[in-house]
């Protein structure tokens, strides 16, 4: 079984994706469209037309996962409208929040200690 968590690094792609696509479409995706490779670990997430269904791709060690949602009432939020970058780069407990229907317009972060990585 597999466990998201905030170790990891999350990025919503904020184009229309088609959702026909599977491991390899999704995989090149993120190869050619974001730049990154997708067997580092992170976490890409694409989101349909109508904002009803939405696929996460991440690399498990030795192959690629695909999570799906599909939503049988109301959209997922629409974020594309902050950015001109095809990558999105959000936090793990904003996405909990974006994925159980949670607004994140107006939403206000309070103040919280981060540990600065030193190479």
């Amino acid at each position: 079984m597999i466990g998201f968590s905030s170790h990891q690094n999350y990025y919503i792609y904020t184009e229309i994706t088609d959702m026909r696509k599977g491991y390899n479409g999704l995989s090149g995706m993120v190869r050619n469209k974001l730049e990154a490779d997708p067997t580092n670990g992170d976490v890409y997430v694409f989101f349909n037309r109508n904002r009803q269904l939405m696929k996460m791709l991440v690399w498990d060690h030795d192959g690629f996962a695909i999570y799906s949602k599909r939503l049988e009432k109301g959209t997922f939020e629409c974020i594309t409208g902050r950015t001109s970058s095809p990558k999105y780069t959000i936090q793990y407990n904003h996405l909990i929040m974006l994925l159980s229907g949670i607004s994140l317009l107006g939403m206000k972060q309070r103040p919280r200690y981060a540990l600065v990585k030193t190479s």
